[in-house]
């Protein structure tokens, strides 16, 4: 009797991490200002109306505002155009400090992958502006690169180049591979890809 015949093992590919790290998420603002505007709004017209109670309470006239809002609001149905406008203003407002609320804000800071090693606590960021100078000195590097703009925003960056000799498309061929190590080596959660235009700088 023979053996049956082993199948070899696979193979398990190397850059596969047996614990992968949770994906960071972006930084949030903290809104102070906002929510102590909020707050101290909130607050005045807390108190406002408590007074008004408390002076009907005690057998005395309430505030005159508050007896035209009433007599105002006895008059007018949902369908006019005063109710109408107030309704819109207040829901627009509404959905304002609803986003406010949501949006995690800070859209200056890029969040970078965790280092290696690094705790679940530890994060990482980069500002915007400082990823940009670093394409645009990256850019300065390429061959026939007078001068070079960059812009990065959330999702891409762009890059304006100038040259003043080379072809064009050479200088465009060796800026895309250029910026992508360089996109690569700023370690972001989310790369931006670059965009790149080159141009011919005037004489």
């Amino acid at each position: 009797m023979t053996a049956p015949a082993e199948s070899p093992a696979q193979p398990q590919p190397q850059d596969q991490d047996p614990h992968p790290r949770p994906r960071p998420h972006r930084f949030r603002s903290v809104r102070r200002v906002p929510a102590a505007l909020t707050a101290l709004v909130i607050l005045a017209v807390a108190c406002l109306f408590l007074y008004d109670l408390a002076a009907v309470r005690a057998h005395r006239p309430g505030m005159r505002w508050r007896r035209e809002l009433a007599r105002q609001l006895e008059l007018r149905t949902p369908a006019d155009t005063a109710v109408l406008i107030a309704g819109g203003v207040l829901a627009l407002a509404g959905v304002v400090l609803l986003v406010l609320a949501i949006a995690p804000g800070l859209r200056g800071i890029l969040t970078m992958r965790a280092p290696e090693g690094a705790g679940p606590g530890v994060r990482a960021g980069l500002g915007r502006k400082a990823a940009a100078l670093v394409l645009r000195d990256r850019a300065m590097e390429v061959s026939g690169v007078r001068s070079a703009r960059a812009k990065v925003g959330r999702r891409r960056a762009k890059v304006r180049a100038t040259s003043h000799f080379r072809e064009l498309d050479d200088v465009r061929a060796d800026l895309d591979e250029v910026l992508a190590v360089a996109v690569d080596e700023l370690g972001l959660a989310r790369p931006v890809p670059a965009r790149v235009r080159v141009r011919r700088g005037k004489e």
